[in-house]
């Protein structure tokens, strides 16, 4: 009796790193009704059809699949509709008024929202460090997104992407 294998052979795949440079709140899952930020995120341009899908890529295993996102579009040039990840579409929309212009809005079907700071690209290693490590701490006060760029800045002013040094590349996961 001889037994047959219609199974491919195994490939070895390479290991590729995270491409988004993200820090998260250690928490499994937001509480109810929060205003918090459950992390930071720092894109590398401001062109968000080429950014949201390696954010959306890292948090579908962890969040559940991400199906909607939500921005100011205050610093985004172009706002893309949809955006495909993971073999699904991901619809993008945007609020002026209803959401800080320094936070980007995660939905899942299974859980969420999420809320992440977003560090403008442009950042300095030092700013982007201190920015994500606070947007993501567990433990100490809770912040808006606005308040922690106000805080920041040497003047205590809002910051926008036009008065930001050129980036590099300290980060929590990925690079």
């Amino acid at each position: 009796m001889s037994a047959t294998n219609d199974r491919p052979p195994l490939s070895a795949m390479p290991f590729r790193a995270p491409t988004a440079r993200l820090a998260l709140r250690p928490v499994s899952r937001p509480s109810p009704g929060h205003v918090e930020l459950d992390g930071a995120w720092w894109p590398r341009s401001r062109d968000l059809t080429q950014e949201l899908p390696p954010l959306t890529e890292v948090l579908d295993p962890l969040w559940g699949r991400i199906t909607r996102i939500a921005v100011n579009p205050r610093y985004w040039p172009i706002l893309p509709r949809r955006i495909f990840v993971n073999g699904h579409g991901v619809k993008v929309g945007w609020f002026t008024s209803e959401l800080d212009p320094h936070k980007i809005l995660l939905l899942s079907g299974t859980a969420g929202p999420w809320d992440l700071l977003v560090i403008p690209p442009a950042t300095t290693d030092s700013s982007a460090a201190r920015l994500m490590a606070a947007a993501s701490a567990g433990t100490g006060p809770r912040s808006t997104a606005s308040a922690l760029m106000a805080a920041e800045q040497p003047d205590g002013t809002a910051s926008s992407y036009e008065a930001w040094a050129a980036p590099a590349g300290r980060l929590t996961a990925g690079m």
